[in-house]
């Protein structure tokens, strides 16, 4: 049995679309950025104190994951309101970013810690787009205030590695560990 430890409705949407059954049990934790620690550490630590938040059942595998967005060691997490949103989207526009996603999976005999990392290239923005995708409300719920699946699309000049990393969980790096379970 699979154990998605995330709340997270596009995680579980991209699991159920690669056909990994799998029941969700998620466990709010501090997310609370370390001094000093990278965008890549960030992830990594969130998504082993996530699976270690849920209870492990005998011969179960928990998956936990953590995506953020980041410019250089600067976070942009989930927007807090449409201001702080459009500050986001100001920074990302005409730039490259990266989307860093960690993974954990946890057994009663095994653990795995891992990261994927995607750069993605964004247009240039003008206020005006900014203002009307704020107001969608996409926003609000995603790393970096996009969604690259939804109206944001169109805002994505390029992306290198893989996109479903991007949306929130690279399906492809927990299959992979997954087989060695």
């Amino acid at each position: 049995m699979l154990i998605l430890a995330s709340g997270s409705p596009r995680r579980h949407q991209i699991l159920q679309a690669a056909g990994l059954q799998h029941v969700v049990d998620s466990v709010p934790i501090d997310e609370t950025r370390q001094p000093g620690e990278t965008p890549i550490d960030y992830v990594l630590r969130l998504a082993r104190e996530k699976a270690g938040a849920v209870s492990l059942p005998e011969g179960a595998i928990v998956l936990a994951a953590d995506t953020t967005v980041a410019i250089g060691d600067e976070i942009f997490g989930k927007p807090e309101d449409e201001a702080d949103a459009a500050r986001m989207l100001r920074a990302l526009s005409g730039r490259d970013h990266w989307v860093y996603t960690g993974i954990y999976l946890l057994s009663r005999k095994k653990s795995i810690n891992d990261v994927a990392a995607t750069r993605v290239t964004f247009l240039e923005l003008e206020d005006a787009e900014i203002q009307e995708y704020t107001r969608s409300g996409e926003p609000f719920d995603k790393a970096g205030a996009y969604a690259i699946q939804g109206l944001a699309s169109k805002f994505i000049a390029g992306i290198e590695g893989c996109y479903q990393n991007v949306v929130g969980l690279p399906v492809s790096l927990v299959y992979r560990h997954l087989k060695s379970f």
